[in-house]
């Protein structure tokens, strides 16, 4: 499976400062028998965006503002409950690449990270000032592991590791990076034994 690549975003933020936002919040038990990501943002944080008999609610999520973001911060303890795909699915059809927290659940951590989406955990005194400040440009620098806040906010470092940082960078999955190192040793078989034959 691949994705956009993620190198570097800078996007307006979308700002939910609830705290334990789980998985069922974020993609409603209801819509997981859906069996592909195309269309699952429309249900991103369904209870939020729309009322019982349909229509819409008057949620930033249901804004011009809110679909142009890219960035997504979230209150502490991002991405708890249930593991379910269907959460990292339904946030990147809506058109988010980056959750920053200042913690997020770890099987939605490593859920994101093979499905094309970065979650950071930032230090407190950063990520409140991005819950205090919505709707700021930021930028994330996938390259250099940074996030650089605007106003003269700071440059603040976060943690991922190589293997993720590479698939994200490169816009594949665990699949396609083993799909494209088969590739590469066909490559390189054929060429040793045009060298043995020579």
């Amino acid at each position: 499976m691949s994705f956009q690549p993620l190198t570097k975003v800078t996007s307006k933020t979308l700002v939910l400062t609830a705290t334990n936002i789980d998985t069922d919040q974020i993609m409603p038990a209801k819509f997981l028998s859906m069996t592909t990501k195309a269309g699952l943002g429309e249900h991103v944080f369904a209870n939020l965006r729309y009322n019982a008999d349909g229509s819409e609610t008057d949620h930033i999520l249901n804004t011009p503002a809110g679909k142009a973001s890219e960035i997504l911060v979230a209150g502490h303890n991002f991405g708890c409950g249930s593991s379910r795909e269907h959460a990292p699915w339904g946030l990147t059809d809506y058109g988010i690449r980056v959750v920053i927290s200042s913690e997020v659940a770890d099987i939605f951590r490593t859920n994101s990270l093979k499905n094309g989406l970065l979650p950071i955990i930032i230090e407190k005194r950063a990520h409140d000032w991005l819950l205090d400040n919505p709707g700021v440009e930021v930028t994330v620098d996938l390259d250099s592991c940074e996030v650089h806040l605007p106003r003269n906010g700071g440059t603040y470092k976060f943690e991922i590791d190589d293997f993720s940082r590479h698939c994200l960078m490169e816009g594949v999955d665990e699949m396609g990076y083993l799909q494209g190192q088969h590739i590469e040793l066909d490559k390189f078989e054929k060429n040793q034994g045009g060298n043995r034959n020579s």
